[in-house]
């Protein structure tokens, strides 16, 4: 499926230390889960967390829901055995902190082969250092495996020695070259976490933000923000419905033997098609993960 046909409008990071966290995440409404034995585990628990993420995503029971494990640098103590034991868990994609080069996603897909991951599993890329954002084009180009990169913009933002602001202005560049690399590729972006989890209407306003620069959905760090997340970043039904009446139009325009056709004023060519089944496909895929959810 390509990548911005698979909602992944919310990504919520879970702590691997914390049973009752995986345990919960088997029941809330975001798309994917980042199942973390990073920066969420303290050093005396990695061992334990490993086991414990490994041992439920093995269990199963987290339906449709898209499961991404995030390993401790492959330069760390607990890098290479967390890449042993995740590839084999059957987990959908393994997200790499700090990548900054072709070499680093080179490394760790030679690494997931050795260690017998299948092929169909993922790399997930977490963009979030100056050099990173500089080699972002040989980054999300590195391998067929790569599927989405994930900013980290609290990390990006120290490093610049730049401020959190609400319009987010000192990390625009930054997000930019991302997903100009993103999309050049094919790949899934997910924009990074709002961290004032008090904040409702600044965490609606980045929602709505990532929506208009192109992000595909948003990391998120609270189960309390997954409904607004899913939200913003599902086509509303009046953009389905006018995504619909575009299809048909173009259709029949093209019948004729027409290039470009007028849709409520508008005037409508081959771009506008391509982007209105682009949401068409992905309100049918949201709804019938909904549909299954609720059975």
């Amino acid at each position: 499926m390509a990548a911005t046909a698979r909602p992944r409008r919310s990504m919520l990071y879970m702590p691997g230390s914390n049973a009752r966290a995986l345990e919960k995440g088997r029941t809330l409404a975001a798309d994917a889960l980042i199942l973390d034995l990073e920066d969420a585990v303290a050093p005396d628990a990695k061992e334990l967390a490993r086991n414990q993420v490994t041992d439920a995503v093995k269990a199963g029971g987290y339906g449709a829901r898209e499961i991404v494990v995030r390993i401790n640098g492959l330069d760390s103590t607990w890098g290479h055995d967390d890449l042993t034991a995740v590839a084999a868990c059957g987990a959908d994609a393994i997200l790499l902190p700090k990548v900054e080069s072709a070499a680093m996603v080179h490394d760790l897909e030679m690494q997931m082969v050795g260690a017998g991951a299948p092929d169909d599993m993922g790399i997930m890329c977490m963009m979030e250092t100056p050099l990173a954002m500089l080699h972002a084009e040989e980054v999300a180009g590195a391998s067929a495996r790569v599927s989405a990169l994930i900013m980290g913009t609290s990390d990006l933002v120290k490093d610049l020695q730049a401020s959190h602001t609400g319009a987010r202005l000192p990390v625009l560049t930054s997000l930019g070259l991302c997903l100009l690399a993103a999309r050049a590729f094919g790949l899934a972006i997910l924009d990074g976490v709002h961290l004032d989890l008090a904040d409702d209407e600044g965490f609606a306003e980045a929602c709505v933000q990532g929506l208009e620069l192109g992000f595909d959905g948003k990391t998120l760090i609270h189960p309390k923000t997954i409904a607004k997340a899913n939200e913003v970043f599902s086509p509303s039904p009046e953009e389905v419905a006018f995504s619909h009446r575009i299809i048909a139009a173009h259709g029949e325009a093209a019948a004729e033997g027409k290039g470009v056709v007028l849709v409520d004023g508008r005037l409508i060519e081959n771009l506008h098609v391509e982007n209105a089944q682009r949401l068409v496909a992905l309100a049918e895929v949201i709804e019938r993960l909904e549909v299954a959810a609720a059975e």
